[in-house]
Formats: structure tokens, sequence, C-alpha cells
């Protein structure tokens, strides 16, 4: 949506539920893509039992957040039922990781999955025996096992093309692969931008994205752990934007995928000290603000928590305590929350490069100025 629109995010989606987060810029034009990528991508021909040997190794992974398996035992059935009749059936996309040369599968997640279940013989995580359904009367019935001979040959001989994308520039990111699953995987409730950063970025940094989440104070702010991972992409959003306040540049989206995939590989004493300047700086506000923090009105305001966070952050960074205890602290957020120019910066265009830059410095130079 480009309309200015408040959106909202809830943990829960029931009806009646309060929202969580108020994040204008999930509303904003994200613009032009931040630079021109040089991918690489070509074709190739896979056997299907080649395929289900990759997948059993973990060499063709689905991510871990991706999308749940949701076709039925029919769809999953007619599909077996094409390869079996030589039909044509539709190619996967892969992205190849160079680090590990494993590849990820950015679309195809069904038809993968439902090649693994039936060659191991149980529908999905049901414990039930994958037993073609709804399909001719020759097949009906009948198990990878029990296919004859000459069936089990041509099932493992068929052929699913895949396309493999591979990132050359800018090399230190794999953020292209992530625009690349936002245009395949529109169907359906497309996964949001943090669920795509947590397929595509698994790793040291993911993992401290997910352990920072668990910090007590945070979720006492924040409130019960989102589905969407929006509170993780909170806490990425504090990360990037503290260590690059002055570099940032809209679209906000892109600036955090950049950051995320150039991070991907922390080293652990890098990710330690990011963690205790998060958990510092979240049981600080926490302790003297409480559970109301970055909450101007009903829901955690996004632009509100990066400022205030990155202020405090900054201050702490600079190891200065607080000598004067909360009350100090309280009166700058509460000034903050009056000012008309900081008011402006988190209520419209929050992804905006001047808003961002404006209200991060606001609340730098203000928690800057306690004693």
């Amino acid at each position: 949506m480009a309309n200015g629109d408040e959106e909202a995010f809830s943990g829960n989606s029931e009806a009646g539920v309060s929202p969580q987060v108020d994040d204008r810029t999930e509303d904003e034009i994200e613009g032009v893509l931040p630079f021109q990528y040089s991918i690489t991508s070509y074709g190739a021909d896979y056997p299907v039992d080649s395929l289900v040997k990759r997948l059993r190794s973990d060499a063709i992974y689905v991510p871990e957040f991706q999308r749940g398996f949701v076709w039925t035992l029919s769809q999953c059935s007619r599909f077996i039922e094409s390869l079996l009749l030589g039909l044509p059936v539709p190619g996967i996309f892969l992205a190849k990781d160079d680090d590990s040369q494993r590849l990820l599968v950015i679309d195809g997640q069904q038809r993968l999955l439902t090649l693994r279940y039936f060659y191991d013989g149980l529908f999905a995580d049901s414990g039930r025996e994958f037993v073609l359904r709804g399909v001719l009367p020759q097949y009906a019935g009948l198990t990878y096992r029990t296919l004859s001979e000459a069936d089990r040959l041509r099932m493992d001989d068929s052929i699913i093309h895949a396309t493999i994308v591979q990132q050359d520039h800018p090399s230190e990111d794999r953020s292209s692969i992530v625009h690349i699953f936002e245009r395949l995987n529109t169907g359906g409730t497309p996964l949001s931008a943090q669920e795509i950063r947590a397929c595509i970025f698994q790793g040291p940094f993911n993992d401290l994205l997910h352990e920072l989440n668990t910090t007590p104070e945070w979720r006492e702010i924040f409130g019960r752990v989102n589905s969407r991972m929006k509170d993780q992409e909170l806490i990425l959003r504090f990360l990037a934007l503290e260590r690059h306040p002055d570099t940032y540049a809209q679209p906000m989206k892109a600036f955090l995928n950049s950051f995320m995939g150039r991070h991907r590989h922390i080293e652990k004493e890098r990710a330690d000290e990011l963690g205790r300047l998060f958990q510092d700086a979240v049981r600080l506000v926490h302790s003297c603000l409480g559970a109301r923090a970055f909450k101007p009105e009903r829901a955690l305001n996004a632009a509100v928590f990066d400022a205030m966070m990155v202020g405090i952050a900054k201050r702490l960074r600079a190891g200065r305590p607080l000598e004067d205890g909360c009350d100090q602290l309280a009166e700058k957020y509460e000034r903050l929350l009056t000012d008309p120019e900081f008011v402006a910066a988190t209520r419209a265009s929050t992804s905006s490069t001047e808003n961002v830059h404006s209200r991060i410095n606001m609340a730098i130079r203000t928690f800057a100025e306690l004693r």
C-alpha cells in the first residue's frame, strides 16, 4: 500500500486482539532497488531420485522459517501421478550458497517435499502412510514401494528442471535472493520481510536475533512473540541503525537486507558485543519506563523505538552511565515525545532518509545531555 494508512502487526491475528506494533514504513513505497545486481543463473535437469537424495542429505534444503507444508494428500498424489505418466511439471528455483555449496529452495517447496514424503513412505508429519489417492485406477492405493519396478524406474528417472541463481555482485550480501524470493512467493499469505531474511540469511547473526528476542525485558515491552517475526525485525533495525545511523538511505527494507546479509557470518566476539549493547539498552529503558516504553499511543511505535534505542545505546557505548537514575531519562523521553519535529518524524514517511536521520540525531543529542 502507498496511501500512508497505518498498518499494525500482531502476534495473534484473531479478531479483537489489539495491535502490537505501529510500523508505517511498510505502508510506504519502497522505491527502486538500491543498486543493480550481477546474477548468474543456469538451468539443471535433476532426476527425481537425485533430488530426493539431495533433500535427505540437506544438500538441497527448505529454510526453517519458510511456510509449512500445505498440500493435501490429493494434491500430492496428482503431482506424483503426473510424473508417473510422463507429463511435464513446473520447474523449481534454487539459490546457491557460496560458503556451503548447498542449494536453498526459493520456489518449489511443496513439490520437493512431496517427493521426499512419497519416497520415505510417510505423508508429511501425520505419521500416515503415503498412499496415492484420487488418481488413475492403476495407481490408486499404491506407495512408492508397491509401485511396479517399471513405474519405480520411470519415477526415479523423471526429470525436474531447476533454475539455480547465484549473486555475483555485490558480493558481501545476498539481498538479490530476497527480492527473487518475494517475487516468486506471492501466492497465499506472503512471507513477511523478516521471515524471508531468516530463510535467506541463516547463520550466527540470525541466531543472535533469535536469542536476543528472548530477553525478558524486551518481552515485557513488546508482548508475546510475534508470529511474523516483527519483534526480531525491530532488533535488527536497532542494530543496523545504531551501527550506521549516518549512512542510512531509504528504503528501510533494502537497508536491513544489506546489513543482515553482510553480517550473516558474524564472529562470536562481535555478536556478543552487539548482544550486550541491545540488552543493556533495553534493560535500562525497561527499568526506567516499564512496559509503556516506545508506546506514545496504544501500540509500540517502531520509529520511536529505533530513535530512542539508538540514542540510549550511543550513550552507553561511550561508557557514560546514568548518574541521576531514571528520573532524568524519563523526563528526556517525554520531552522527545512532545517535540513537534520528533513527532513528525515518527508518524509519517517514517522510513524516509530525512526523517530517520532527523529523529535519530535528535535522540542522540537529547540522551547525551543526561548527567
